[in-house]
């Protein structure tokens, strides 16, 4: 049965009722793990507030395809205690003095601070709420920009035939990056262009509109009642309500406005910075970014050298979908309660070092982590197997290591992206590894977001990851997608688990998580594409959407036994 069909055929699921551990437990009923493919669509659009909160929503109660967060709150967590579980964020830094935060980050007990002593002598100065291996560094090349700049000299202008023979990976790598970096930088400069055609003309016409409405948040519905005789006004109203198409449920002109000056932002850096071979970001660092012996740089300074803290937002987002502090009638609710956040920053502005991820990981290991978040990736890697060890010694220390799977719409079973658990679709090399797809909040064929990577061998599961509402730098709150989104929303589910069963291993925890979810057999888009239409339960390990309800009954069934 296709979506479409199951609007006009509305069929009553049979519900699965399990108790809850303990006497005299309340039944819980169970989102069915099996399908969903009975419940009907929800074809009214989101309010604002439905938007802002969507990802805790449930499938069978509002047919939202959230993770069931509040459902589970209510009837399984409510009056429940469990313990502290220490999170490692490793990203582009965290605002830790965050209103909706501050009181949900790590602090390192061992440490004191400022006194310029690694007093607990874990080989970190000063080291209270994580640490930042980046130093002062903001920005950097993509990993395919370095290693053009690395092999150049060695390669350049020549070809198969003139080189040596132990020489052919690397000229391969050589030859790989080169045609990457040029398709990619033929389109950060056409897509510059474009958006700043964009703005300029939206601005242009927004302007002007804006004068006649004499308000500038103005709806679709104002607009088409504006009727303005003049052929210029009416060519400005015209494109305004042009680009209402673009935009989603309660957004406005300035927001699209506001959207579109952050893609110029963004490729415009691409050009200066990611794909720039006379830039050089590490050399701020100081440390040899070949030798991963070398450990003595960066500093404790989680939240980088930005005094306005423009380039952790992204961190500081992925923190918020975690942890940040539940029911203290600010901001939002962070998936998991119980939760300390180890800032870790690591990503930069441009692609991360291997070194610093390797490093980064064993950080957290070492330091009480028992969760990680690596909302990060990239397509080349030239020290792959320095973080292959580190999730390893991660496995071995019983620390869960949850991942986005990525943006391009790329079939991760014909593209490898890193970091990664397997190489050549082979045997995963640790059972502590997840890899995240993103879901969009319409259920139906465009379930699963138009950006997320995908693979049946190494993507694990789908979790929200269009549209979500969370912290953001300086007190402030906003909407961000991707898998990276995706990726905290099944590390704050992670770490609830391991809050209130706590006997369980980071193994079992993966394996809940996974065989907790739920699935359909239907179609739906694979990178916004019709065309390209997919039956979902195929696009990964699985074959199914997080559910924190189903987990934490899985979770204590599996305890108990």
């Amino acid at each position: 049965m296709n979506f479409r069909e199951s609007i006009k055929r509305y069929i009553l699921l049979s519900l699965l009722t399990l108790a809850l551990i303990g006497c005299g437990s309340p039944a819980i009923i169970s989102t069915p793990i099996e399908s969903i493919d009975n419940i009907p669509l929800k074809i009214t659009p989101l309010t604002s507030q439905e938007l802002k909160t969507w990802g805790a929503g449930d499938l069978i109660k509002d047919t939202i395809p959230g993770m069931s967060v509040d459902r589970a709150y209510k009837e399984i967590l409510k009056n429940k205690k469990g313990q502290t579980v220490i999170v490692g964020v490793i990203d582009s830094g965290t605002d830790i003095e965050h209103e909706d935060l501050k009181n949900v980050i790590w602090t390192n007990s061992g440490e004191i601070p400022g006194n310029n002593k690694d007093d607990d002598n874990n080989g970190y100065i000063d080291d209270i709420h994580g640490w930042n291996f980046l130093g002062d560094a903001e920005n950097e090349n993509l990993e395919y920009t370095r290693i053009i700049k690395k092999l150049g000299s060695k390669f350049e202008g020549k070809n198969i035939s003139s080189i040596n023979p132990e020489d052919t990976e690397d000229y391969q790598l050589y030859i790989e990056a080169k045609a990457k970096h040029a398709e990619e930088f033929q389109e950060a400069s056409a897509r510059k262009e474009q958006y700043e055609q964009i703005y300029e003309q939206t601005k242009g016409s927004h302007e002007k509109v804006t004068k006649l409405l004499g308000k500038e948040d103005y709806t679709l519905e104002e607009l088409k009642q504006a009727y303005p005789k003049e052929p210029e006004m009416q060519q400005h109203v015209g494109l305004l309500m042009q680009m209402y198409g673009f935009l989603e449920p309660g957004e406005s002109i300035p927001d699209f406005l506001k959207n579109i000056k952050e893609g110029i932002t963004h490729f415009t850096e691409q050009l200066d910075y990611n794909l720039n071979l006379d830039f050089d970001g590490r050399a701020k660092v100081g440390d040899d970014v070949e030798d991963i012996t070398d450990i003595t740089y960066g500093n404790a300074n989680v939240m980088g050298p930005d005094p306005k803290k423009k380039g952790i937002k992204h961190g500081t987002h992925v923190a918020g979908t975690i942890a940040a502090e539940r029911n203290n009638g600010i901001g939002m609710d962070g998936i998991a309660k119980n939760v300390k956040i180890m800032a870790i920053r690591a990503v930069p502005n441009g692609d991360e070092y291997d070194k610093d991820i390797a490093l980064a990981i064993r950080y957290a290991v070492d330091n009480g982590a028992k969760v990680i978040n690596t909302s990060f990736g990239k397509y080349f890697s030239t020290h792959p197997e320095w973080v292959y060890d580190a999730i390893k010694y991660a496995a071995e220390k019983d620390v869960l290591i949850v991942n986005a799977a990525g943006n391009e719409s790329e079939d991760l079973d014909k593209t490898a992206v890193y970091p990664n658990d397997q190489t050549s679709n082979t045997s995963e090399i640790a059972d502590n590894f997840i890899t995240v797809g993103a879901l969009n909040y319409e259920y139906g064929s465009g379930l699963v977001a138009n950006f997320s990577n995908y693979g049946k061998s190494n993507v694990d599961v789908f979790a929200p990851g269009v549209k979500i509402w969370a912290t953001t730098p300086n007190n402030s709150y906003e909407f961000m997608q991707g898998t990276s989104m995706a990726t905290p929303s099944v590390a704050g589910i992670a770490a609830l688990i391991r809050s209130y069963y706590p006997k369980l291993k980071a193994s079992q925890v993966k394996d809940i998580i996974i065989n907790s979810g739920i699935s359909t057999k239907s179609r739906v888009m694979v990178g916004g594409d019709l065309s390209e239409a997919k039956v979902f339960n195929e696009l990964s390990k699985s074959g199914k959407m997080v559910n924190l309800y189903n987990a934490l009954i899985l979770a204590g069934k599996t305890s108990k036994s």
